[in-house]
């Protein structure tokens, strides 16, 4: 099916361009150099980048000692996996049809 296949498209893209700006904001932090805004890292992460946003952020140890990180994108995570699996239950039951 085309949708799904855009989805996974948009879904790994998403969480490519999280990693990647996570990455780089270290790399600035590091450097001392311009930063990456921590409202754009949420809207990534709100905009379904927040899996390899999170692991990215532990793996380099960047902003780990920030709550709003932390705490933040696990919650963010599992609101949107929570959105996903009562769109498909209901999906399957034939409420929804696209």
């Amino acid at each position: 099916r085309l949708l799904t296949k855009l989805l996974f498209f948009y879904f790994c893209a998403v969480n490519a361009l999280s990693a990647i700006l996570t990455i780089a904001d270290k790399s600035f932090a590091k450097r001392k150099k311009w930063r990456i805004r921590e409202s754009t890292l949420i809207l990534v992460a709100v905009l379904g980048g927040s899996p390899a946003e999170y692991i990215v952020m532990r793996i380099i140890h960047h902003k780990t000692r920030h709550k709003k990180f932390m705490i933040g994108l696990p919650l963010i995570f599992l609101i949107q996996l929570t959105a996903v699996l009562v769109f498909l239950y209901f999906y399957k039951q034939g409420t929804f049809s696209f």
